[in-house]
């Protein structure tokens, strides 16, 4: 069974948050200000409706509180932001998320009890940047402040070696947890396994742990 989001906030990254919920399975009740960007979502998703989120009467009448997760993705109006996130969380919704544009706008949403703050512009950045500088990057993603995920694509060098050559968890501290294969995804390697050329190791440490595992294995 799905799950009810709500996203206030049909922008950018609203809409591609909306609109990927419900290519999932979900129920998705979109929000906007703007009478244009829900005009143009309302064929993508369960409901879009015109509304001030910033309106506590609104969100109720709305039965917001009901939803199990609700995502703050305003735009530039960081003011609104907090404004609906505290009305969010003083209502009782299950779970907040919000998008923040800096660091104190991060700072206030968690001091104000948002579940998730989220910032795509920065972390798209660190990606980016992470995967110019390392060609074997396919992919970055920090699950917390300390540990970080990585999808790296094993070059011609290490084809046909199994885990336990490489062994990256006594040498490096980090961890290969699933490779994809052409023909599936093993997850959960056994030291046994091989890899080949154009195989995709995802791999779970710290970012001096994968860094240092990059530096000396893969390049």
């Amino acid at each position: 069974m799905g799950k009810q989001y709500a996203v206030i906030g049909l922008g950018r990254f609203g809409s591609s948050i909306a609109k990927e919920l419900v290519n999932l399975g979900n129920e998705v009740l979109g929000i906007d200000i703007d009478e244009e960007a829900v005009d143009e979502l309302s064929d993508d998703l369960t409901h879009a409706v015109v509304a001030d989120a910033t309106d506590e009467e609104v969100l109720k009448s709305l039965g917001l509180r009901n939803f199990d997760c609700a995502i703050v993705a305003i735009g530039d109006d960081i003011q609104s932001s907090i404004m609906v996130a505290l009305v969010l969380k003083d209502m009782g919704v299950k779970t907040v998320v919000a998008k923040a544009l800096s660091e104190l706008h991060g700072k206030v949403l968690d001091k104000i009890g948002v579940d998730r703050v989220v910032y795509p512009e920065r972390d798209m950045g660190v990606r980016v940047a992470h995967q110019l500088v390392s060609p074997n990057l396919l992919d970055y993603i920090e699950i917390s402040k300390e540990y970080t995920i990585a999808e790296l694509s094993v070059p011609q060098a290490l084809s046909g070696k199994s885990l336990k050559e490489l062994d990256p968890r006594a040498k490096y501290g980090c961890s290969i947890v699933a490779i994809h294969k052409q023909d599936g995804v093993i997850i959960a390697p056994a030291s046994t396994d091989v890899i080949h050329e154009k195989d995709v190791m995802v791999i779970i440490g710290t970012n001096a742990q994968i860094e240092e595992f990059e530096s000396e294995v893969i390049r």
